[in-house]
């Protein structure tokens, strides 16, 4: 590569200082330095230059901004796991390769995952509340005072066996529950057995029969809302949600709904609809105790990062290496 014009690469937030560092060693890299989401404005002509654009999960990049693109945008070497801001059909009508980060979030979302199955039945946070908005006081130890659910024993449906879920399956085991699962086709006879695991072609007949919901599927077109008004119905009133896959998968309006009323016990959510806003009546129903709320940091280790920012210089080089990227997203395999 050094005996070739470095390709022009615009990274659209901050990243790690030691991933900041390679793409300057390999390639002509303008970085993102305070970390500001850029305009739309900044990204069309950050496009028209830029030989490689390398956006988050932050960005949204359709059909009108690739239209955008100048001839000499060839790549598109998204920080991300997931590639539902990215027009990839429009890409590739326009010959821009896409690719992604995957298989390097799996352990993190996933122990993410089985916190928030811990803190919500558990109510870490209301008792964390407690001594902090106390300053420490406390009227001491009562049997009847901050009681939860125990986990062991309870079933565990898992929405998406993928790694991540899997990953989740693996943990949950251990703590005792009893797994369940809905994916699009079985996991295989051995990693079931392992898990000693339940698979349910129906969704709807697994909710209704789980005393907790994990959510770990992708997002896309036939998962926006798949947690609908009706199948958030067939939860028992004891039962909890947690979601750290993407917001949309449920319907948030009807989830707020069945907490205020009473059908559902309690969430845990990571990601949500609209972000980075969060309805108000979410943030209502947290300071009651009825949802514990993260701001999407179930991936957010320095590790994943780094190891996310290494795939993306790997599909840099390789792709000017005049070789396939090892993490090429194909149009129609959302």
């Amino acid at each position: 590569m050094s005996s070739r014009k470095k390709p022009l690469v615009f990274i659209t937030r901050k990243l790690p200082d030691a991933v900041e560092t390679r793409m300057r060693e390999l390639f002509d890299a303008e970085l993102n330095i305070d970390d500001t989401p850029p305009s739309r404005e900044a990204l069309i002509d950050a496009m028209k230059r830029a030989d490689v654009l390398v956006p988050t999960v932050t960005d949204r990049i359709d059909e009108a901004l690739i239209a955008e693109a100048g001839p000499q945008l060839k790549l598109i070497a998204s920080f991300s796991n997931g590639i539902d801001h990215i027009d990839v059909e429009a890409a590739a009508r326009r010959g821009i390769t896409v690719t992604n980060t995957p298989n390097v979030l799996t352990e993190d979302t996933a122990d993410m995952a089985m916190a928030l199955i811990l803190a919500v039945p558990r109510r870490l946070v209301e008792g964390a509340r407690v001594l902090t908005d106390r300053k420490g006081e406390w009227a001491g130890w009562s049997p009847t005072w901050m009681l939860g659910r125990r986990l062991s024993g309870k079933r565990i449906g898992i929405v998406g066996m993928g790694r991540i879920g899997t990953a989740v399956a693996r943990r949950a085991k251990a703590f005792g529950l009893s797994i369940h699962y809905h994916n699009r086709k079985r996991v295989s006879r051995e990693t079931e057995a392992n898990l000693e695991a339940t698979y349910w072609d129906s969704l709807d007949q697994m909710l209704a029969r789980v005393d907790i919901v994990s959510v770990n599927c992708p997002s896309t077109p036939a998962t926006y809302h798949l947690l609908s008004a009706r199948r958030l119905a067939l939860l028992q009133p004891t039962s909890i949600i947690v979601n750290t896959a993407r917001g949309g998968i449920i319907d948030e309006t009807a989830l707020i709904k069945a907490l205020r009323e009473g059908r559902i016990a309690g969430a845990g959510l990571d990601v949500f609809e609209n972000e980075p806003a969060v309805n108000p009546k979410l943030v209502r129903l947290a300071n009651e105790g009825k949802v514990v709320l993260l701001p999407h940091m179930s991936s957010a280790t320095l590790e994943s990062r780094i190891d996310m920012g290494e795939k993306v210089v790997i599909n840099i080089r390789t792709f000017f290496d005049g070789h396939r990227p090892p993490d090429r997203v194909l149009p129609g395999r959302l």
